[in-house]
């Protein structure tokens, strides 16, 4: 019995050790790590399917841009097989040769800007587009691919004159979208709503030089982000990169998802090295004007520094020497973004990530149009046919050279902090 006895309590107190033990990690783990729900998966080969929209290569190049910055020890690939003036009735039909094919592990669906033809809505192109959505919705399904279903970016009415009823008709047109993806069990991204409400606070405020979609439908530089920005969020992507705590006072630091080494200073001047997990998101000129129609990234870029115990006044930011930016003690104290500046080392470091990227994403185009979509007389059929796979596997080997020194360049380095006081 005092054998039985014995078991009992050390039992206890295992159990008990682990649950603390769990109750740790738990509580130092960063935000990032944590995140539950999130659509991408580290060892994905993404896959983005739509029109002349997708293959602008601009949203789909800031997601990745996204993806490889904010998880630098993840492995993924990325495939765009947009096509110009393509429907879900094209992309159904091509969904095998040109999506399954390609052995991808996650998909994005955006269709629906052309289908719902850019006037008045017709049930009947309606009924069309959402038997042909749910048709690659099944096919995915039974291929065992994940997939997420977004409804394309609400038009610019303020562009175009013909897009004040596009936009009523678009509503309508995506409503059934919500429930074609509950119906296999995929997330949906109600991006036409997201993007219309920002499009509608910019009529708002009157902010006519704005303009995320030049031609009121297409994407320039900013609006590739401004639809990343409704994806990722939609898909439930992690806001935190990195966020650091200066305590001046008690000579402190707490962080999540970095580590702070070698801090000192008084309450006039501070230095410390910091080194991420991750990198923010390197933001381009062109993008500022947008932010605050994106919630100004805090909802997907938060790169957070917060300093206490600072004395009254106005504090330089440097980092490796050079100034990205200026705060007040008080808005040091409540914490800042820096996630958003344009510049310094490590948004020198996000560009060139961002540029390796697009370099790498000329060949991914090359390899889909020049050789996957090649057409050829049909007196060289054979001999395309024949020499197609070869023609594949070169350009993947390329592809996968240049991804893979995109993975060594994005890993963070130690980068030394100093605020100080401005005089």
């Amino acid at each position: 019995m005092s054998c039985v006895v014995s078991m009992s309590r050390l039992q206890a107190i295992a159990v008990r050790s682990v649950i603390a033990a769990v109750a740790i990690l738990s509580a130092t783990l960063p935000v990032a790590s944590a995140q539950e729900g999130f659509f991408f998966k580290d060892g994905d080969r993404v896959l983005f399917l739509g029109d002349s929209i997708t293959e602008q290569y601009q949203y789909s190049t800031d997601i990745e841009l996204y993806l490889t910055t904010r998880f630098p020890k993840w492995r993924l690939q990325f495939v765009n097989a947009g096509i110009s003036g393509d429907t879900a009735n094209g992309g159904a039909n091509r969904f095998q040769s040109h999506v399954l094919d390609e052995k991808p592990t996650a998909i994005t669906i955006n269709f629906g800007m052309n289908d719902g033809g850019y006037g008045l809505f017709n049930q009947q192109s309606n009924d069309r587009y959402i038997e042909k959505t749910e048709a690659m919705l099944d096919a995915a399904k039974k291929a065992g691919v994940r997939v997420a279903l977004v409804s394309p970016n609400a038009v610019d009415r303020r562009v175009q004159d013909r897009f004040k009823v596009y936009l009523e008709t678009q509503k309508e047109f995506y409503a059934p979208l919500a429930g074609s993806a509950a119906k296999f069990g995929f997330p949906f991204v109600d991006q036409y709503a997201t993007t219309r409400a920002a499009l509608e606070k910019m009529e708002a405020d009157k902010a006519d030089n704005v303009k995320p979609f030049g031609d009121g439908f297409h994407t320039s530089s900013n609006g590739g982000l401004f639809m990343a920005h409704a994806i990722l969020t939609g898909l439930k992507a992690p806001a935190l990169v990195s966020d650091a705590a200066i305590d001046v006072t008690a000579g402190k630091a707490t962080t999540n998802g970095c580590t702070v080494s070698g801090l000192s200073g008084d309450p006039q001047a501070v230095e410390f090295t910091r080194l991420d997990d991750a990198l923010p998101l390197p933001i381009q000129p062109d993008w500022v004007s947008l932010l605050p129609y994106m919630n100004d990234l805090k909802d997907l870029n938060w790169y957070g520094l917060k300093v206490t115990g600072l004395a009254s006044g106005k504090y330089a930011v440097k980092i490796d020497g050079e100034e990205v930016a200026q705060y007040t003690a008080e808005e040091l104290a409540t914490g800042v973004n820096l996630g958003n500046v344009t510049k310094g080392p490590i948004h020198a470091h996000g560009k060139k990530v961002f540029d390796a990227i697009n370099d790498k994403n000329k060949i991914v185009h090359d390899r889909f149009r020049g050789v996957l979509m090649a057409n050829v007389p049909a007196w060289l059929a054979d001999v395309a046919a024949e020499r197609k796979p070869a023609e594949l596997a070169k350009r993947t080997e390329k592809i996968a050279a240049a991804q893979a020194a995109i993975y060594e360049a994005v890993q963070p380095v130690k980068h030394k902090f100093a605020i100080t006081a401005v005089k």
